[in-house]
C-alpha cells in the first residue's frame, strides 16, 4: 500500500470512528416516563405511543422507557425527581396545585358539563394560563393532555336527584372540596383511603363511593354495588409532562419533535379513552350493574356554591364563569 493509500485510509476510519461516536452520543438520550397507571389504561398506551412517534421523528435519537404501576415511584416523588432533573417525564394532574393554584382547575365538580367544554377550557386560553403558571411554578411543562372518566356514583339503589342522598354515607378521598361538595349535595361524606372502600362497602360501614367507571372496574365494586349513578361530578384531565431542566437541553428540532409526539399521543388516547370507556360501561352491565341516568343541573346547582367557596381564591372568579355559562 502507497504512503497516499494509508493516509486515505487513517482519514477514512477517523470519519467513521467520528461518525459512531456521534450516533453513540445521540443514541443516549432516554427519557424514562413513570406514571400509576396500568398497561390496560389508555394513558400508558398513549405513553407508548408517545415514545414510538418520538424515535420516528428523530430517527432512533430519543428513545422512551416507559415505567407503568408506579414502578419508577410515585406521583409526588416524581414531581420531585422532575424537578430535580434525575426524573424526565410522568403524566400528572392536580397534584400541581402544590406548586401551581390554577392546576387545580382540571377537577373542579360541575366546572365542565361535557368533554366538549372540558376540551375547550383545556386547549384555550385557560389551559394556556395553567399550563405557564405550572411550568414557571412547578418547573414541569405539559406537552399534552389526556382525557379522565368521570366520577360517577355507585350505590345499592338509584339515586337520581340530590333530594335522594338524604345523608347518604359515602367515601370520598381525602380532598377538602370532594367533602364540601358531597355534603352541600345531602350526602355524608367520609375520607377513606381507597384500599379500604371495598370492605367498607361490603360490610355496610359506607353505603356507596363515587370513582370514573375504570377504578368501579378494576375494583371489582360490581360486587358490592348494584347501580352506577351518572352523575358525572367532576370531569377532568391529566398532563404528560417533561421536566424544564430537560426541556432545555433539547434543541429546536427536538423540541418540536416532543410536541409533535405529544399531539399524536394526545390524538391516540383520544380514541383510546372512549372505545374504552365504551366497553367498561358494557362490562359492568353484563356483571349485573344498572346505569341511572340523573337530573345532573339539580346536582350541580346544590354543589355551586360550595365548590365556589372551597376552591383558591386566586381562581375563584375563573370557577364563577365556568358555572355561569352551564
Amino acid at each position: 500500500m502507497t504512503s497516499r493509500s494509508i493516509i486515505k485510509s487513517f482519514a477514512a476510519g477517523l470519519a467513521l470512528a467520528a461518525l459512531t461516536a456521534t450516533g453513540a452520543l445521540a443514541q443516549e438520550l432516554t427519557l424514562k416516563l413513570g406514571h400509576l397507571a396500568n398497561e390496560q389504561n389508555s394513558w400508558h398506551k398513549a405513553s407508548v405511543k408517545f415514545g414510538e412517534e418520538l424515535s420516528a421523528l428523530t430517527d432512533g435519537r430519543i428513545a422512551v422507557e416507559v415505567f407503568p404501576n408506579d414502578s419508577l415511584g410515585r406521583e409526588m416523588d416524581l414531581i420531585n425527581g422532575m424537578q430535580l432533573g434525575t426524573v424526565e417525564m410522568t403524566i400528572t394532574g392536580e397534584s400541581l396545585q402544590n406548586w401551581a393554584p390554577m392546576a387545580a382547575l382540571l377537577a373542579v365538580p360541575y366546572a365542565y358539563t361535557s368533554l366538549e367544554q372540558m376540551d375547550g377550557v383545556a386547549s384555550g386560553e385557560i389551559g394556556d394560563q395553567i399550563e405557564a403558571q405550572i411550568i414557571e411554578r412547578a418547573q414541569v411543562r405539559p406537552i399534552a393532555y389526556f382525557a379522565r372518566g368521570p366520577r360517577n356514583l355507585t350505590s345499592n339503589r338509584p339515586i337520581a336527584s340530590p333530594s335522594e342522598l338524604n345523608g347518604f354515607r359515602m367515601r370520598v378521598p381525602n380532598v377538602p372540596l370532594f367533602v364540601d361538595t358531597w355534603s352541600a349535595l345531602g350526602a355524608s361524606p367520609t375520607p377513606m383511603a381507597f384500599s379500604e372502600v371495598f370492605t367498607s362497602l361490603q360490610n355496610g360501614t359506607i353505603e356507596g363511593q363515587e370513582n370514573p367507571l375504570a377504578l368501579i372496574q378494576s375494583a371489582s365494586f360490581n360486587e358490592v354495588q348494584s347501580h352506577v349513578n351518572l352523575t358525572e361530578h367532576v370531569r377532568s384531565w391529566i398532563y404528560l409532562t417533561i421536566s424544564e431542566q430537560i426541556w432545555g437541553q433539547l434543541s429546536e428540532e427536538d423540541r418540536e419533535h416532543v410536541l409533535e409526539a405529544g399531539r399524536r399521543a394526545q390524538e391516540f388516547e383520544r380514541e383510546q379513552f372512549l372505545s374504552d370507556e365504551k366497553a367498561i360501561r358494557d362490562d359492568l352491565e353484563s356483571k349485573g350493574m344498572t346505569f341511572v341516568e340523573v337530573d345532573t343541573a339539580a346536582f350541580a346547582t346544590a354543589a355551586r356554591d360550595a365548590v365556589i367557596n372551597s376552591v383558591d381564591e386566586s381562581i375563584r372568579p375563573i370557577v364563577e364563569d365556568l358555572f355561569s355559562q352551564q
